[in-house]
């Protein structure tokens, strides 16, 4: 683990253009990863939230674009997906304010309700208003769980000088993918 930080170091600005990139497509993982590299000091963690609330206002706004631009047009080939997404844009247009806070945490319904918020009524400035505010909510959450992590499995691997650090961040990420994945199938369900 101590190479991958050291290498972190020496890239560092090449890591966060990789975390904006990856906080820009939605990978929860990847920035609760970082919120635990920050912790060991590879990353600063007041830059490391604000490459990924910029990174995830950006690719969410891109997502949103390509909505409002191309509607389901694009998805006629793929009904299913075509349906799934005017499905969401309908619970976008009743339901935006709730859908804006929670659906950035499910794996995979981030980037798809971008682009039906893009398909939804709801306004270019109530979108960019709501976008800036939970993008910086979910970085600051996400960024900080992945440090509080490290702290965490920095104690236990300095009081118990073993592997369960390790074995505690597999199973975090693990938790956390698990959850994702069990709110995504509620979500399709309704």
């Amino acid at each position: 683990m101590e190479q991958i930080f050291d290498a972190i170091r020496l890239y560092g600005e090449l890591a966060y253009g990789f975390i904006f990139a990856y906080a820009a497509s939605n990978s929860l993982l990847m920035v609760l990863f970082a919120g635990y590299v920050a912790h060991a000091g590879a990353l600063d963690l007041g830059k490391l939230i604000l490459v990924c609330w910029a990174g995830s206002f950006l690719g969410d706004c891109i997502r949103f674009w390509i909505g409002r631009r191309f509607g389901t047009k694009w998805l006629r080939s793929m009904p299913r997906l075509e349906q799934a997404m005017l499905t969401v844009a309908r619970l976008a247009d009743r339901h935006y304010l709730w859908l804006f806070f929670f659906y950035r945490f499910p794996n995979g319904i981030r980037s798809a309700a971008g682009f039906a918020f893009g398909i939804s009524q709801i306004p270019r400035s109530t979108f960019l208003a709501l976008n800036f505010v939970t993008a910086g909510l979910w970085s600051v959450a996400v960024v900080s769980a992945g440090y509080g992590f490290g702290h965490v499995s920095d104690k236990t691997l300095n009081d118990s000088a073993s592997g369960l650090g390790i074995a505690m961040m597999v199973a975090f990420l693990g938790l956390f993918w698990f959850l994702s994945q069990k709110l995504e199938r509620v979500i399709e369900r309704k």
